[in-house]
């Protein structure tokens, strides 16, 4: 079975990246990953995420690059794990199946505190803080709102355990494969 190129998208906190990367592995498709690629950025300007972050909402050419390089890797047999990938593939005029991994607020927040070792109110202040700054970015460099850009398939995390999450997934690109030829 041929794949096609698979962007999955979502909110920090929602798991994309946890299903992203084991749909990947379980699909056999070769997994580029958005956020690797600015936490190496952080590290290359010495900088910790955070400060990273704020440099970047002030200098457009963090995020152009970024996404320039996203968009080179994308090619069937792939899948992307970026926010804006999908939307951008799109644009591009590069057949892609967009994937939202979401979830509700309070849930992401609570998986943002255990994951970067925060209380829930201050993980959740920098979740909104992020996103307030990304929605920014993407509408003033693409003109992209992603709570308005619509996906080929929306899973919601909130209540799911995650293998149920990566097996949704994997069954929708799965069921968007191409045969291979005889």
């Amino acid at each position: 079975m041929i794949l096609p190129l698979v962007a999955v998208g979502g909110p920090p906190g929602s798991g994309k990246t946890t299903a992203a990367r084991q749909a990947s592995e379980i699909l056999g498709l070769e997994y580029h990953s958005a956020g690797a690629r600015f936490r190496a950025q952080a590290e290359e300007h010495d900088m910790p995420l955070d400060e990273f972050s704020r440099f970047a909402a002030n200098h457009p050419e963090v995020d152009r690059d970024l996404d320039e390089y996203m968009l080179g890797l994308a090619r069937p047999g792939r899948l992307l794990d970026a926010r804006l990938a999908g939307p951008l593939a799109r644009r591009a005029g590069l057949a892609v199946l967009y994937v939202l991994v979401t979830a509700r607020p309070e849930v992401r927040a609570k998986r943002l505190a255990s994951r970067d070792h925060l209380p829930v109110p201050a993980a959740r202040r920098a979740m909104v803080a992020r996103e307030e700054s990304e929605r920014s970015r993407y509408q003033a460099l693409y003109g992209i709102d992603l709570a308005t850009e619509p996906a080929d398939l929306t899973l919601d995390s909130s209540d799911l355990p995650a293998a149920e999450v990566v097996t949704r997934l994997v069954d929708f690109i799965r069921g968007r494969g191409t045969p291979m030829p005889a």
